[in-house]
Formats: structure tokens, sequence, C-alpha cells
């Protein structure tokens, strides 16, 4: 297809095949994943699974790409979805409007992607996919926290044993080995250290969660959690695709 010239040009032909064959699902559409979702359908990736119970809200508007004053209220996964086959109808992609939790994996993984992206915002749920995707053999790309930095240049990816400088990537760890699991998980994470208060302010209208535990809002730059979205698809595409040399 013409619009994936460009991708082609660089990549090559089977290269970018592989991309077209390729199936990837991604848990968590906030920020980081509307970003990644967004880089892997404009990379010609042909099949998509998009996982999150949560709809749009007026405090999105900030740093996800769906967030429009057009879609508040709608669930993400739906409004990403129809954003996707915009840009690649020949793309198919599922949205699945539900919480990931060990009671949901075995639907979220139902279809065997090749590859998942993991943005969840949520400490438990997070290390229950990491462990499941270990378990299961599923190559993962899993993102840290995005919020409260301000710093684009101290953002890397690594294996989330060998990271340095990431108090979530510290947590998960501890969290990862009690489940007898161990390297081989690549994540996008920051090293700058963290001066931003970490204050929690309750938004009128956003602070019931029908899953998981209520949180508070965090600062954030539409800057940085896109930077992590792209750099968690950078990660995806090259996995994919078998390298780009």
């Amino acid at each position: 297809m013409e619009q994936f010239l460009c991708v082609e040009l660089l990549i090559g032909k089977e290269k970018l095949k592989k991309l077209r064959e390729s199936s990837v699902t991604v848990i968590g559409l906030g920020a980081v994943g509307s970003y990644a979702v967004e880089a892997l359908a404009r990379a010609g990736v042909g099949s998509l699974r998009l996982v999150d119970f949560d709809t749009l809200k007026p405090t999105n508007l900030n740093r996800h790409l769906a967030a429009l004053h057009s879609t508040l209220g709608k669930f993400k996964a739906d409004v990403l979805k129809e954003r996707v086959l915009d840009i690649n109808p020949l793309c198919r992609v599922e949205a699945l409007d539900i919480f990931a939790d060990k009671e949901s994996l075995a639907e979220i993984f139902s279809n065997k992607p090749d590859l998942v992206i993991d943005a969840i915002d949520s400490l438990n749920p997070k290390v229950q996919v990491l462990s499941e995707c270990s378990k299961l053999g599923i190559p993962i790309v899993s993102s840290m926290g995005a919020a409260l930095r301000v710093n684009p240049f101290s953002v890397k990816a690594g294996d989330i044993f060998e990271t340095k400088g990431c108090p979530l990537a510290q947590r998960i760890r501890k969290r990862l080995r009690k489940e007898g699991v161990g390297k081989g998980i690549v994540c996008v994470y920051s090293d700058e250290s963290c001066k931003h208060a970490r204050l929690k302010v309750d938004v009128p209208g956003e602070s019931y969660f029908e899953r998981g535990r209520a949180r508070g809002k965090l600062g954030s730059l539409p800057t940085v959690t896109g930077i992590f979205g792209l750099s968690v698809a950078h990660c995806a595409i090259e996995y994919l695709c078998g390298g780009f040399h």
C-alpha cells in the first residue's frame, strides 16, 4: 500500500510484510498506550487488540491522542479502534472494554498475540500481565511511569531487571521475583530523579472506578508521555520485523 511506502523504503519489503502479518495486544490505553497504538497502526502492524475498561475524561485532553471534546465519555478502546481503522482500513482491530486482571487474562490472550504492550498504570494488574506473559512465553514491552517526569532525554529502554533510577521498576522486580519471573522483559523507563511532588488531586466526576483502586491524578506532560508511548512502540516494531539491520 502506498501509505506504507516510507516505512518500506527504510526497512524493506520483507520486514514490512512481517509487520503486516503480526498481531499485537495493547493493554492500557492511556496517554502512553494511545501513542503506542498510533505508531503501530502507522507502521503497518496488521492486527491489533486494544484493551482498556476506562472512558475518556476531560483531564485526558492534555495528553491522550484519542481525547477530544467530541470523544469524551466514550470508551478509550472503541475510540482508538475507530482511529486505527481511519489510518489503515485493512488493519484487523478488536476493542475489549474490559479490566485486565487474573480473571480476564485468558480472554485477553486468547488470540495468541506475537507481542504484548503493557501500558497499565496500576501495579497489581501490571504485575499479573507481566507474569502471565512470562509464563506463556509471549514477548512483552512494558512502560514504566511517565507521570511527574519533565526530562525527555532521560527516557531509556532495557531489561526491567537492569534498570536504574526507576522506583516503579524496582517495585515490579520485587514482585516478579516472587512469581518466579526473571530477566527477559523489555521496558521503557526514565532514570530522571523525580523531584516533583506526588500530589494526588481528586477530580469531580473522575474519582469513581468500577474496577481497580481509586487513584488521584498525577502531573504529566504530553511530550514525555508521548515519548514513552512512541518508544514502547519502537521497541515492539523493531522486535516484530526482526531488527532494523
